[in-house]
């Protein structure tokens, strides 16, 4: 199969899996059938178009103008591959545990859960693919509007605001901002949106104020990266079902964010521009801002997934800081960071999910020595934290790593100190909880009872077990994954290539 058919089966798998929910929604079986065999096939299409790039292709699909300069176009560099494989790999993982968790608390709506699932992932892997700003932001949207449903999943009266505050939050800033940069981007650069290496807008007349101004409204209008303080509507979103909340911080939405950032700042502005724009400075300490003050916050949080919420804006704003630091290291950091946050976060968002199904608990203080009885699920835990806080050998300590390089090689000396900061935090808020559950203090009594027979349904352990496996499994990977990434990082893939050690 061509790389031009392969991308349009990548775009077109998740809208018949979709199809093929509904047809099927009467049969919980048939249904969830086709969620898990249609997620497999489509992981398969990413890896082969994966392969495809890591040996310097670049797939490639228009499918039209929508208006003059303004393409329906689909190309696949390094980067969109990693992004494309997070969402699509995980998938397979979330769509298990979801099996497990919605029969297991007997959540109503089942179907319509599947099929906006599937077309979340639908915008996710059209985020992954665009070849130009015009597709990102195009499917940017369909990820806000396909996710909305599943916010409100429940229908109660705290999921209907959770939902209003996700929707119009995300809507608002995209439309209001984003879409505001993106038009303006369109006229400095003569009618045109495409991702182009070294960026789109490099060698053009654009005065510091202009680049700053339009700095300022691509990094907050991209509402889904939860830079402070478009970071509210995250918190607000943990009404959802766990597995909603695992898409949100670990397989789509919030990685969709980021990974626009990203893109905006490679191949919008480039790292020449950049380092020009005075507003990039601004941006970079509003991100270390958010990393220190959501941190803090998520100590306050007796709520896990409130907790965990918090947690993720302080970690996606090492991906702005990332692309802030404009040069090779700072990109490829942010870039790890990405996926090595997806399988720590939904880690700990499914672990998170295994505990209220099998014991209703959702307050860090009810789970005094319930590790005892799901000692599975806290050693999960315990790893996926580590990862976070950025301790070899997880994954999490790569990104931290080449984030702190490409600060000291860009002359931002308080960043490294604040990733330091960072990470003493996570221990503080993190370690705890597994701790607590673990080895209660004496005398804490007995852990609380499980709600139904046996716990936590199988699949809901062994997917954050898998997921935490992940974690350590990154970690020795980074190599090849840094080579990879390389020619959308500028050349070299820094000193992870050459041998350095977190």
């Amino acid at each position: 199969m061509s790389p031009e058919m392969l991308i349009l089966a990548a775009l077109c798998i998740p809208l018949l899996i979709a199809v093929g929910i509904a047809a099927a929604g009467s049969f919980p079986n048939i249904r969830e059938s086709v969620t898990i065999v249609g997620s497999v096939i489509l992981l398969g299409v990413v890896i082969a178009l994966s392969v495809a790039v890591s040996n310097g292709e670049s797939p490639s699909l228009d499918l039209g103008a929508a208006a003059p300069g303004l393409s329906f176009a689909f190309k696949l560099e390094p980067l969109g591959a990693l992004f494309a494989l997070v969402a699509s790999g995980l998938w397979i993982v979330n769509s298990f545990y979801s099996i497990g968790y919605m029969r297991g608390n007997r959540e109503r709506n089942q179907t319509r859960f599947y099929i906006c699932f599937a077309l979340a992932i639908f915008g996710a892997i059209g985020v992954a693919m665009s070849g130009n700003l015009f597709t990102l932001f195009v499917f940017y949207e369909v990820l806000t509007l396909s996710t909305y449903p599943l916010v409100a999943h429940k229908g109660d009266a705290a999921a209907k605001r959770g939902g209003r505050i996700y929707l119009l939050t995300l809507l608002g800033t995209s439309i209001g901002l984003f879409l505001t940069a993106l038009m303006w981007t369109w006229t400095l650069a003569g009618q045109n949106l495409d991702f182009v290496p070294g960026g789109l807008l490099a060698g053009l007349d654009i005065s510091p104020a202009v680049s700053t101004a339009l700095l300022l409204l691509f990094a907050f209008g991209i509402g889904k990266a939860a830079l402070m303080p478009v970071h509210f509507w995250l918190p607000n979103a943990m009404v959802a079902p766990t597995p909603v909340s695992a898409l949100l911080h670990a397989v789509a939405v919030v990685k969709a964010g980021v990974f626009t950032v990203m893109k905006v700042s490679i191949f919008i502005f480039g790292e020449d521009l950049l380092n020009v724009t005075p507003g990039r400075d601004f941006v970079l300490g509003v991100a270390c801002f958010t990393i220190i003050v959501a941190s803090l916050v998520a100590m306050t949080k007796d709520n896990l997934k409130a907790r965990l919420a918090y947690s993720t804006i302080a970690q996606l704003a090492y991906v702005t800081a990332g692309a802030m630091l404009a040069n090779e290291a700072g990109f490829l950091g942010g870039s790890i960071q990405i996926a090595a946050h997806a399988v720590g976060k939904m880690t700990l968002f499914m672990c998170a999910g295994a505990i209220y199904v099998a014991s209703g608990a959702t307050n860090i203080s009810d789970m005094r020595g319930l590790g005892r009885r799901m000692p599975l699920v806290f050693i999960a835990f315990f790893i996926a934290s580590l990862s976070i806080i950025g301790i070899p050998p997880m994954a999490g300590s790569w990104a931290k790593y080449e984030l702190m390089q490409g600060a000291i090689d860009g002359g931002h000396s308080y960043v490294p100190w604040v990733l330091i900061g960072s990470s003493l935090l996570n221990i503080a808020y993190l370690l705890p909880i597994p701790i607590l559950a673990l080895m209660p203090p004496p005398g804490s009594g007995e852990p609380r009872a499980f709600k139904r027979p046996g716990g936590a349904p199988a699949l809901t352990v062994a997917a954050p077990v898998f997921t935490a496996a992940l974690c350590i499994i990154l970690f020795f990977l980074v190599g090849p994954l840094a080579d990879f990434l390389a020619p959308s990082m500028g050349g070299s893939a820094a000193a992870i290539v050459t041998g350095g050690q977190p």
